[in-house]
């Protein structure tokens, strides 16, 4: 995002979000674009947002997500900060964003 504010479009539903959406962090720094949304739609529950990133996958769980927008994403970590997919539980995250970040580990790593 420029100094000026880029303009991200109108808000839209985690049900219409495309994939290859830019992120950034509140700072306006880049952080990658969505590769998947983690949803349970008939639900109506949005877990977060599986993003790819320059050093791989990261997870930003739905209370990280400060907006979603036609044309990019807002987030409130930079990417540093957003927990990596693993097999061992990332130090510090709360249960239910564990149980999300399993469910993106397990859309990662299931057979195509």
């Amino acid at each position: 995002m420029s100094e000026n504010g880029e303009d991200l479009g109108a808000p839209v539903s985690y049900l219409v979000l495309k994939e290859g959406v830019p992120v950034y962090d509140r700072s306006g720094g880049p952080v990658g674009t969505v590769e998947h949304v983690l949803a349970d739609e008939r639900a109506d529950v949005f877990h977060g947002l599986l993003v790819k990133t320059a050093d791989g996958h990261r997870f930003a769980g739905g209370d990280q997500v400060d907006g979603l927008f036609e044309h990019g994403v807002i987030v409130s970590e930079p990417v540093d900060k957003l927990a990596t997919p693993s097999a061992d539980t990332p130090a510090g995250l709360a249960e239910n964003r564990v149980s999300a970040l399993r469910k993106a580990w397990d859309w990662l790593i299931q057979p195509k």
